[in-house]
């Protein structure tokens, strides 16, 4: 599976679009980009593996891996990138600003639903990072 994200960049928060073939699934949310500081910016763009993981806290959620100088990057839950992420990527339902949306967790479930059937499937899942109009 081939996910994209396809990101618009503010000095208050990155949003963007997971799209699988094309179709969107849900925006997303994210720190804005700060050169890839650790728990102040959101990661490069590029290719990366998502994985699954468990883990008590967060139970079966989904891993970015292999980004350069960052680990445990999550997909996860959040409605306002500043206050609840450290480079995640938040799934929303809907955006309300540079960084932010609502009911982030109904958005991630559905998600997550889609990848860890992929990966039932034993397919690889991947998600493209890019800036809009790349």
């Amino acid at each position: 599976m081939e996910l994209e994200l396809i990101r618009d960049y503010d000095p208050e928060g990155t949003n963007g679009e997971i799209k699988n073939e094309g179709q969107l699934v849900c925006p997303s949310i994210e720190l804005p980009w700060l050169d890839n500081r650790r728990s102040v910016s959101c990661i490069p763009e590029g290719r990366y593996e998502v994985r699954r993981r468990y883990t008590e806290k967060r139970g079966h959620h989904l891993l970015v891996v292999d980004v350069p100088g960052r680990s445990n990057i999550l997909i996860h839950p959040a409605n306002d990138a500043k206050k609840e992420l450290l480079g995640c990527i938040a799934p929303v339902t809907t955006l309300t600003g540079p960084g932010r949306g609502n009911q982030s967790r109904l958005a991630n479930e559905k998600l997550k639903i889609l990848v860890l059937a992929a990966l039932d499937r034993n397919e690889k899942v991947f998600i493209t990072i890019k800036s809009e109009g790349s």
